[in-house]
């Protein structure tokens, strides 16, 4: 076994996180809240990002390498575009995987991290592989692992799951989730979770630092995620805000990535108690002291709630067969810890019901630990495997 000099070993440990979003901005956000935390852990971290910049959506401090932006279009993943809109090509993709691999090269990491890789994102297979196949051909080998939300999408095709786990086995060290395992395991979203149990590690959720109290108070926060698609869920908010004029104020943060003219409708037709904003990087505090949240279920969010403690109605995402938000939303449900509306059925009066309840003195949330120091967790596991492995 390769062993470190004493000086290589006593420096900061070296990580590179890599991660590449496409629809939201919730895969950018965990990472970032790893990268900071592990940071704040004396890690020294690289955060590789792909997707298009996100206007308001600042980095603390970590190092940040950005590749050539890709995106995809009206939820559509199967075909990946530039930043001008235009379906990458060969040239694109070989300029992608070689930018991937000096990066590699000059960060020399001790730690290798890939969000949602192998169990995500082959779309970009054509600069992952290589990555990987660089990590195995170096000399000492950097720890590689891959960073996974709670609950992953469940897959259709015939033979798909068995590749990810013989992926695994064959080239990761360690399997991170983010999440507890008292509120899901990964084996009820991923069926071959047995074949990789000994490299399965849970972290617990990701989540921002509790947030100090003071500023705006809203009595209802409304997010639509990154927005790109989550017009229809701030239309019905704009038309149950109508519908309950005991609460006062509102606060809808649309998403950076909000179509302008589905903005610009919004904010015209936006009655006087609500404030229409695009994003808020005090997200976190208002949810702290809001009475009520309305959502769709993605990781960050749900984290964000369970954390603030306040009442929450979910409106999961679940087109294109996206499975994932709807398993966590019902899974919060089962538990108590939130009301379920159908995208498929949300109108404003629907939401408006769901509220109705919830601003009842009788309505209380059930009593549920779940571990949220997630960002901390990670930094503890990969010192504790970088340990052992170079014992």
């Amino acid at each position: 076994m390769e062993h470190r000099d004493l000086k290589e070993q006593t420096r900061p440990l070296r990580v590179l996180f890599y991660v590449q979003h496409l629809l939201g901005i919730g895969h950018l956000m965990r990472a970032r809240r790893i990268a900071v935390a592990l940071q704040n852990d004396a890690f020294e971290v690289t955060l590789v990002t792909g997707g298009l910049p996100v206007p308001g959506f600042e980095h603390s401090g970590v190092d940040q390498v950005a590749l050539a932006a890709i995106a995809i279009r009206d939820g559509d993943f199967g075909n990946l575009l530039d930043s001008e809109g235009q379906v990458i090509d060969s040239t694109f993709k070989e300029h992608r995987k070689n930018q991937l691999l000096n990066i590699y090269r000059s960060t020399q990491p001790d730690i290798v991290m890939l969000e949602a890789y192998p169990f995500g994102r082959r779309q970009v297979r054509f600069e992952l592989v290589p990555l990987i196949e660089a990590i195995k051909a170096s000399n000492p080998r950097p720890i590689l692992v891959t960073s996974l939300r709670d609950i992953v999408q469940r897959r259709s095709k015939p033979g798909r799951d068995e590749e990810t786990a013989q992926l695994v086995n064959q080239y990761f060290d360690k399997v991170l989730v983010h999440g507890d395992p008292a509120f899901a395991t990964l084996d009820e979203s991923f069926p071959y979770a047995n074949d990789i149990a000994d490299k399965i590690a849970y972290t617990g959720l990701v989540c921002a630092a509790p947030p100090k109290p003071g500023g705006q108070r809203f009595d209802v926060v409304v997010s639509a995620g990154g927005g790109a698609v989550g017009s229809k869920l701030v239309k019905a908010s704009l038309r149950a805000a109508e519908l309950l004029p005991k609460l006062g104020s509102w606060c809808v943060v649309t998403g950076p990535h909000m179509p302008d003219d589905d903005f610009a409708e919004i904010v015209d037709s936006a009655p006087s108690s609500v404030t229409v904003e695009r994003f808020r990087p005090d997200f976190t505090r208002l949810l702290a002291q809001a009475q009520v949240s309305v959502s769709q279920a993605g990781y960050n969010t749900v984290s964000d709630v369970l954390q603030a403690r306040c009442h929450a109605v979910l409106i999961p995402y679940s087109a294109h067969g996206e499975t994932e938000q709807s398993d966590r939303a019902m899974r919060l449900q089962r538990l108590g810890l939130a009301a379920v509306l159908a995208e498929s059925s949300l109108s404003g009066d629907k939401l408006a019901s769901a509220i109705s309840p919830m601003l009842s003195p009788d309505y209380s949330l059930a009593t549920a630990t779940i571990d949220t120091a997630g960002a901390a967790g990670t930094g503890k596991i990969l010192r504790k495997l970088f340990n052992e492995r170079d014992a």
